[in-house]
C-alpha cells in the first residue's frame, strides 16, 4: 500500500536472507510498546516522581546555602550541607520562636471570622432585588464549600502522613545535596557516552535554572507577604499576620496562588463594612500589579524567567494532570521543561543559534 509492498520487495536481503523491513517495523513496535509503558508509568506514579523533584528542590536550596560555605570556610560537601540544613532549622525555629503565638492566634481567629464574613457577603446580596439568581448560585457555592470543609478534614486527619513524606524528602535532598555530582553522573550513566557532555551541560543548566528562580520567588514571598499584611493593618482588618503570612506563601504558586490567598482577605474585610472589604480588594490588586510589573522584574533580572504564557499553562495543564501537588511544582517543573526543549530541540535538533535556555552560560 502507498508503494510500501514494491519498496519491500525491492528492499535487498541482508546475509542472513531475511528481510531488514520486518526487523525496522519490530523494533518500531517495541520503541511504540516502550512509550506506551513508559507513559503509564509514570501517569501511575506522578506522586512518587513529583515528590522526587520535590526532594531536587530541596537539594538545589541546600546547595545555594552550601556553595558559599564551601567557597568561604573551605569546608567538605557534607559538612556545608548538614551546616546548611541547620541554617534552615536554625531560621525557621527562631520565627515560630518569636512570632509563632502570634501567628498561631491570628491564624485561628482568621478561621473563626471567615465564616462570618461568608454571611455579610450573602446578606448584602440577599438585600439587592436583582441578584437571587446570583444568591442561588452562592448557596450552591455553600454547600461545595460545606464538601471541601470536609475534604479539609479528611486532609487534616492524614496531617501525619503527609509530615512524614515530607521528612523523607528533605531527607533525600539530603543526600543529594551532598553529593550532587554523583547523582547527575549516575543518571548520565543510562545514555550513550557520546550524548553525554552535552546531556551533562542541560543538567547543570537546569539547576542553575532552579537555583536563581527559587531565590528569586523566595524574596518575592517575602516581600509580598510584608507588603500585604503592613497593609491590612494599617487598613484595619482582623487576622493581618495571618493574612499577610497566607499570601507571601501562596505567592510560591505564581498566578492562581496570589488570586486563591484575595478571597479570604476580602471575606475577612467584609466583616469590617463594605469599605474595608473595597479597601482589601484594593490592596490586593496594588500589591499584585507591584509585584508583576517592578518586584518579580527586578528580582529576576539577572537570574532564570519562565514566560507568563507558559506559566499560566503550566499551571492548569499539570494541576490538571496531577492534582494539588501538580499546581504546587508546576512552574519550577516548566521551567525545566523550557530549559531542556529550549537546549535539546531548538538548539541542537533545529539548530536556532539564538535561542537561549535559561540558567545556560
Amino acid at each position: 500500500m502507498f508503494g510500501l509492498g514494491r519498496a519491500a520487495q525491492g528492499a535487498p536481503a541482508d546475509e542472513g536472507g531475511r528481510d531488514p523491513w520486518k526487523g525496522r517495523l519490530a523494533f518500531g513496535a517495541v520503541v511504540l510498546v516502550g512509550v506506551y509503558f513508559a507513559g503509564q508509568l509514570i501517569v501511575t506514579l506522578h506522586t512518587l516522581w513529583l515528590l522526587v523533584f520535590g526532594a531536587i528542590l530541596a537539594a538545589v536550596v541546600l546547595r545555594a546555602l552550601a556553595d558559599p560555605i564551601v567557597r568561604w570556610f573551605n569546608l567538605p560537601d557534607p559538612a556545608a550541607v548538614l551546616l546548611s540544613l541547620l541554617i534552615v532549622i536554625s531560621i525557621l525555629a527562631g520565627v515560630l520562636t518569636l512570632f509563632g503565638a502570634q501567628i498561631a492566634e491570628q491564624i485561628a481567629a482568621l478561621v473563626a471570622v471567615l465564616p462570618q464574613g461568608w454571611d455579610r457577603v450573602q446578606s448584602w446580596i440577599q438585600a439587592q432585588p436583582y441578584a437571587a439568581q446570583l444568591l442561588d448560585q452562592l448557596k450552591s457555592l455553600g454547600g461545595q464549600t460545606g464538601q471541601a470543609l470536609q475534604v479539609a478534614q479528611k486532609f487534616a486527619m492524614g496531617f501525619a502522613s503527609g509530615a512524614t513524606t515530607l521528612v523523607l524528602v528533605m531527607v533525600a535532598g539530603v543526600f543529594l545535596a551532598i553529593e550532587p555530582a554523583k547523582s547527575r553522573e549516575g543518571l548520565l550513566s543510562l545514555a550513550p557516552k557520546t550524548h553525554r557532555p552535552r546531556l551533562r551541560e542541560v543538567l547543570n543548566s537546569c539547576g542553575r535554572a532552579l537555583k536563581g528562580w527559587l531565590k528569586a520567588q523566595l524574596f518575592s514571598m517575602v516581600l509580598v507577604g510584608v507588603l500585604t499584611g503592613t497593609g491590612l493593618a494599617l487598613i484595619g482588618v482582623p487576622s493581618a499576620v495571618g493574612l499577610g503570612l497566607l499570601t507571601g506563601v501562596a505567592q510560591f504558586v505564581p498566578i492562581v496562588g496570589p488570586i486563591v490567598s484575595t478571597i479570604p482577605a476580602v471575606l475577612v474585610g467584609a466583616t469590617q463594612g463594605w469599605e474595608t472589604a473595597l479597601m482589601t480588594l484594593g490592596l490586593y490588586v496594588a500589591v499584585s500589579q507591584l509585584e508583576s510589573n517592578f518586584i518579580t522584574p527586578m528580582v529576576q533580572k539577572n537570574v532564570a524567567n519562565l514566560p507568563v504564557v507558559l506559566g499560566i499553562f503550566a499551571v492548569v495543564g499539570i494541576g490538571t494532570l496531577f492534582g494539588p501537588l501538580g499546581v504546587l511544582f508546576a512552574t519550577p517543573l516548566a521551567l525545566v521543561l523550557h530549559t531542556v526543549i529550549t537546549m535539546i530541540y531548538r538548539q541542537d535538533i533545529l539548530g536556532d543559534e539564538e535561542a537561549t535556555a535559561p540558567g545556560q552560560t
